[in-house]
């Protein structure tokens, strides 16, 4: 990926990283690129929003407070992830996980699929 120049009102200067691949995901308010196909772990995963995708990695977005949620995996702690551009709500990330045969999403993302869009590049 490479790392390019825009201009936030609120914050100053943005950075942002563009990523390159044959199918990226992006925030499905501003197209802000979030991660790569390639980065993809699971599609099995389910969120507010309904299905949800688990990722090793994820660029482009802001971590809030720290939480503890009970899923119907057991207790994790948890960040709700923000889209840097748009600050929308995509998902979270996990901190930690109580339970041990939970410990491999620990930081590991999900993006919930209602807010994202899936993009295939064209070469």
């Amino acid at each position: 990926f490479f790392l390019t120049r825009g201009e936030s009102k609120a914050m100053g200067r943005l950075f942002k990283a563009y990523l390159e691949g044959n199918v990226l995901y992006t925030c499905s308010q501003c197209s802000t690129h979030l991660s790569l196909h390639d980065q993809l772990i699971s599609t099995s995963f389910h969120g507010r929003t309904g299905r949800a995708y688990l990722f090793s990695k994820v660029v482009n977005v802001s971590h809030g407070p720290l939480e503890e949620r009970i899923f119907t995996t057991g207790l994790h702690s948890v960040r709700d992830i923000y889209c840097i551009s748009c600050h929308s709500n995509v998902g979270w990330y996990y901190e930690e996980a109580y339970e041990e045969n939970q410990k491999y999403k620990e930081g590991k993302f999900i993006v919930e699929k209602a807010l994202m869009r899936k993009t295939a590049v064209k070469k």
